[in-house]
């Protein structure tokens, strides 16, 4: 079996989906995961499929072949991974009020202590109280096994106070 990775964006409308789950019937190609969206009426997704070997050029060719102007389709044979140690998971929320440089401050100090964010959802809404924007964010995190989980947690309540904001920490699963 191969894994194509496959990306698209383009104007919410209905059938988006049903093109590419009619490629990979096609080529016979199972739908494993996948993520997608509506903002502010760009249709998002992001989905993995595993499809027989022998059919895999086939179906990247089809399914690059569903560009169009308005649907922006990537496709991507996917490396088979060299088995890993079991990673570290562990998830973040994140609730403040909003102002820019929220998720670059946060990326940035992560990164740098080799953290890798797998998910991320975020969303604005208003203080059930004050009524102002307040900035939410839920993430889950693959933390390399030789950084000490207190080291990055003091490092994000250090990070919490500099943004004035309450960050939330533990263990995933």
């Amino acid at each position: 079996m191969s894994a194509i990775v496959v990306t698209l964006i383009g104007p919410d409308r209905p059938g988006v989906v049903r093109a590419i789950s009619d490629k990979a019937a096609e080529h016979g190609a199972n739908w494993t995961d996948s993520v997608m969206a509506n903002f502010a009426g760009q249709f998002a997704g992001i989905v993995h499929l595993q499809v027989p070997a022998a059919n895999s050029a086939a179906l990247l060719a089809a399914l690059r072949a569903l560009e169009s102007d308005d649907l922006h389709v990537q496709v991507a044979q996917a490396q088979d991974a060299a088995p890993a140690p079991a990673p570290r998971r562990l998830h973040l929320s994140l609730v403040g009020h909003d102002r820019p440089g929220i998720i670059h401050s946060i990326s940035t100090r992560l990164a740098g202590q080799g953290v890798s964010i797998d998910t991320m959802k975020t969303h604005i809404a208003s203080g059930a109280m004050s009524g102002e924007q307040m900035f939410h964010l839920d993430a889950q995190l693959t933390v390399p096994q030789d950084l000490d989980t207190d080291t990055l947690r003091d490092g994000l309540e250090s990070l919490a106070n500099e943004l004035m904001v309450d960050i939330e920490f533990d263990s995933a699963g």
